[in-house]
């Protein structure tokens, strides 16, 4: 008999009863297959990493901020349910956009069976710009910047800043709770953005640049993130969507020392992605390929729940929460 099947468990069919709260329709998934048993077990081992002192990094690829995922994340962020979140600049910007009282709107369709069905150009004569099925109007853009441009004028031209001092400085001048980038500025939760040159923060940065002083330097920051990774008693990776922020957070484990003899890489990973890696993806890689690298530990506790993460995140944070809050614990 091959281990494979040595390891067979019979597949159990999930029951929906009468008021069945998130988590308890998660357990019943624990004996299903495909994606509804990865959901389970991603949530199993996020609670682990809860339990167990883990030093918890959230990567952000794709567009959840206009989607509505923002206040999720900033709970997360200010429950301590992620210790470092790294990001893709343009969550970022929809983030403060948001938090200057702007907003992002639904398009619904006029065939309900449709998909979304509209006039590209016509959005641009009317200064919209659309993000799939959200609209974003120009004067959102407009007072981000600025505000970007009011930021930036208040720091200091003697200093050279990391692009992370660089997002504290945007949060502290932010008042909505609801940010993220306040969140983290309130929880002392570093924000990590690698690729912030490719957004609209970075191009109002070049801009500002052309007529005064602004200083930040694009590597100071990994210096930071390897400590975080290094000092860590463990370490576990929740990665939304892949791209940058993802091998941001991996390639950590490249630099950093091993903390005991035998042991390196992540000690838990959790990866929601709609890529597979047929093409070579950074977002489809599998966190199995992660391993060849020395990234995720060769015996971490890993799984890649393969949906779209507006659906994947809220229902395991929901599910996970529900256990903390059985349990009387709090990270």
């Amino acid at each position: 008999m091959t281990k494979e099947l040595e390891r067979l468990k019979e597949v159990k069919g999930a029951k929906i009863v009468e008021n069945m709260n998130v988590d308890e329709l998660v357990k019943e998934l624990r004996g299903c297959a495909f994606g509804a048993g990865r959901l389970a077990k991603a949530v199993d081992i996020y609670e682990e990493m809860l339990n167990e002192e883990t030093t918890k990094f959230m990567g952000i690829a794709g567009a959840l901020v206009p989607a509505g995922m923002r206040n999720i994340i900033a709970e997360m962020i200010r429950e301590r349910y992620v210790d470092v979140v790294v990001t893709t600049g343009a969550n970022l910007v929809h983030d403060i956009i948001e938090a200057l009282g702007e907003h992002h709107y639904k398009i619904e369709a006029a065939d309900e069976n449709a998909d979304v069905a509209v006039d590209d150009v016509r959005l641009r004569e009317h200064g919209s710009d659309r993000i799939y099925d959200v609209i974003v109007h120009d004067e959102a853009f407009a007072r981000l910047e600025d505000f970007i441009r009011g930021v930036f004028e208040k720091l200091s031209r003697k200093k050279r800043y990391s692009i992370k001092e660089l997002l504290t400085a945007i949060g502290e001048k932010l008042s909505d709770r609801n940010s993220i980038l306040r969140s983290a500025v309130d929880s002392e939760v570093p924000i990590f953005c690698p690729a912030i040159a490719d957004s609209m923060i970075g191009l109002h940065a070049w801009i500002y640049k052309q007529t005064s002083p602004l200083e930040v330097d694009a590597f100071d920051d990994m210096k930071d993130l390897i400590d975080i990774f290094s000092e860590a008693k463990r370490t576990g990776a929740i990665i939304l969507g892949g791209g940058v922020p993802k091998n941001f957070i991996f390639q950590t484990a490249l630099i950093a020392p091993s903390r005991e003899e035998g042991r390196e890489g992540f000690d838990y990973a959790i990866q929601i992605t709609t890529n597979t890696p047929e093409d070579g993806s950074l977002s489809g890689a599998t966190l199995e390929e992660a391993k060849s690298w020395g990234k995720v530990g060769g015996k971490a506790k890993a799984v890649t729940v393969y949906c779209d993460a507006t659906i994947a995140l809220p229902i395991i944070v929901a599910a996970v929460r529900e256990r903390m809050e059985e349990g009387k614990h709090k990270p």
